[in-house]
C-alpha cells in the first residue's frame, strides 16, 4: 500500500522559498509552492526542472490548507488572509531558517538588530573565510540557507536574521548570537507595539545553552532593560564604546580591544576601512564572534583590513573637483542617518527625503547644526524635512531629480566637503527601491566625473 507523503506548502517563490522547496522535496515531503505574484523566470525554471508543483498570481486555499506544515516567506505579513486561515486550523507555519536548521549540524552564527545587520554579517563571514574556515552565508542575505544545506557541507553558517524570520523560528538554535541594537522599525507588522518588536528580536536567544555565546551592545538602553527580563542562559559577551568589559569587546584610545575570555586581540581603528562609531560597534561584535569560534589574531587582523562593505552603506561614490560623494541609500530610517552624520569629518551637503516612515528628526538636530551646510530634499513630498530643518541649515533646496541633486550638491560644496546621500526615508516615491536610488545616485556622480575631467 502506498504511504501518503506529508505535504510541505511553501508560501513565496523567491530565493528562500525555492530553496525551501528543494530541501523539503529532498527530505521526502510532497511539495507545493504558491506565490501571489509572478515568479522570476529563473525560479520558475528551477521548480519546473525539479518537478515541483507550483502556482503563481494566486493562493489556492483548498490546496494550501491541506498542508502538514507551511514555510512562509518573511515578506508575507501575519495578517495576510491565508496565514490567518492556517493559524485557525493550527497548521504549523515556519521560516526557511527553521526548516534548514533541522538538516544541518553546522554551527550557526545569527546576527540581528534594527541597524548594522548586513555589515556585521558580511564581516563575520569574511573573518571566518579569511581564517580558512568552511563557512556559508545566508539568511536575509546571499543564497538560500535551505539550498546551501542541501548542496553543501559547511561547518559554519553566518545568518543575517530579520525580525520577520525570527518570528517563525521555534526550534532553531544559534551557537553564537549577536544583537546589535533595537530601535523602532517595522511597527506596522507588530500592531504598533514596540515591545512586540523587541520580543521578536530577542527570539534570537531561544534554545541557546550555557555552551553558546550571546554578544550584544551594552549601551543599547532597550537591550540593557530587557536582559534581566529575558535571563539568557548563554555566555554573555558585551560590546561597549564606554566601558572595558572583560571578557567582551570595547574601544579604548583609538583601538579595538577584543577578549573572548581565551585570548585578547587589539588593532588600531584608524587602520580599518569601516568608519564611524556605529561601524566600531559592528567590528567589535563581528571580531568577538569570530574569536569565539577560534579565529586567531593574525587572521582577524587580515580580515578586518581587507573587508569591503556591501553597496549603498556609506559607499564612496567618487570625487569631483575635490568633493567627496558618498552613497548611503540603505539609510532608510533616522537612526541610520544619525550614524552616517556622526561619522562625517568634513562639512556635509546632505541629500535626504523620500517616502516618510513616520520619522521624527529631533535626534539629528545637533549633528545637522554642527555638520550640515546645506540640505537637498530629494522626494515628492518634502514638507516634514523642510519644516524640521529650514531654520537649522543655511541652504535648503528641493528636487525630484537625482541628477539635479548631484549637480546642486557639487555647486554648494567646497573642495574637501562631502555630498552625502543618506535619505532617512523609503525610496518608493521616486525609485523602485533603495538599490535603484543608490545606483542612480552613483551613475549621476559618474556622469559628473566624466564631464569634469
Amino acid at each position: 500500500m502506498e504511504v501518503e507523503m506529508p505535504l510541505m506548502v511553501i508560501l513565496g517563490g523567491g530565493e528562500s522559498g525555492v530553496g525551501a522547496a528543494l530541501l523539503a522535496q529532498a527530505k521526502g515531503y510532497a511539495v507545493f509552492l504558491s506565490d501571489k505574484s509572478r515568479l522570476q523566470d529563473a525560479y520558475r525554471q528551477i521548480l519546473q526542472q525539479n518537478n515541483i508543483p507550483f502556482e503563481e498570481g494566486q493562493h489556492t486555499e483548498d490546496r494550501i490548507l491541506q498542508a502538514t506544515e507551511v514555510v512562509k516567506s518573511p515578506g508575507i505579513p501575519e495578517k495576510a488572509p491565508i496565514v490567518q486561515k492556517l493559524r485557525e486550523r493550527n497548521i504549523p507555519v515556519i521560516s526557511e531558517i527553521e526548516l534548514a536548521s533541522r538538516y544541518t549540524n553546522a554551527q550557526l552564527i545569527g546576527i540581528t538588530g534594527s541597524n548594522g545587520k548586513t555589515t556585521t554579517t558580511l564581516l563575520v563571514y569574511h573573518l571566518l573565510k579569511t581564517a580558512g574556515l568552511n563557512v556559508g552565508l545566508a539568511g536575509n542575505i546571499g543564497d538560500s540557507f535551505a539550498r546551501q544545506v542541501l548542496e553543501h557541507s559547511f561547518d559554519y553558517y553566518v545568518l543575517e536574521l530579520s525580525s520577520f524570520q525570527l518570528d517563525d523560528m521555534y526550534q532553531a538554535r544559534m551557537n553564537v548570537a549577536i544583537l546589535l541594537n533595537i530601535t523602532p522599525d517595522h511597527l506596522d507588522r507588530y500592531e504598533y507595539q514596540f515591545q512586540n518588536y523587541v520580543n521578536s528580536k530577542f527570539r534570537v536567544l531561544q534554545n541557546m545553552t550555557p555552551d553558546d555565546t550571546f554578544i550584544y551592545y551594552d549601551e543599547s538602553p532597550v537591550i540593557s532593560a530587557e536582559l534581566p527580563v529575558k535571563k539568557p542562559v548563554a555566555r554573555l559577551l558585551p560590546v561597549s564604546l564606554v566601558d572595558t568589559p572583560q571578557p567582551g569587546a570595547y574601544l579604548k584610545d583609538g583601538f579595538l580591544v577584543v577578549n573572548d575570555g581565551a585570548q585578547e586581540f587589539e588593532t588600531a581603528l584608524a587602520d580599518l576601512p569601516l568608519k564611524g562609531k556605529h561601524n566600531a560597534i559592528n567590528m567589535l561584535a563581528a571580531t568577538l564572534a569570530a574569536q569565539s569560534v577560534g579565529v586567531k589574531p593574525e587572521a582577524l587582523q587580515t580580515g578586518l583590513q581587507t573587508f569591503q562593505n556591501a553597496a549603498h552603506r556609506l559607499e564612496p561614490a567618487g570625487d569631483v573637483k575635490g568633493v567627496h560623494f558618498i552613497n548611503d541609500s540603505k539609510a532608510t530610517n533616522v537612526d541610520s542617518v544619525y550614524y552616517a552624520l556622526e561619522s562625517m569629518t568634513t562639512p556635509v551637503i546632505w541629500i535626504a527625503g523620500g517616502q516618510d516612515k513616520g520619522n521624527e528628526y529631533d535626534q539629528l538636530m545637533s549633528l545637522v547644526r554642527e555638520k550640515v551646510k546645506a540640505l537637498i530634499c530629494l522626494g515628492k513630498d518634502n514638507r516634514k524635512l523642510v519644516s524640521y530643518f529650514s531654520d537649522t541649515v543655511p541652504v535648503l533646496f528641493e528636487t525630484q531629480d537625482v541628477n539635479e541633486a548631484v549637480t546642486k550638491g557639487l555647486e554648494l560644496a567646497n573642495p574637501g566637503d562631502t555630498v552625502l546621500l543618506s535619505p532617512a526615508c523609503a525610496s518608493f516615491d521616486l525609485f523602485r527601491n533603495y538599490l535603484d536610488r543608490g545606483d542612480q545616485f552613483k551613475e549621476a556622480v559618474k556622469k559628473m566625473m566624466d564631464i569634469k575631467q
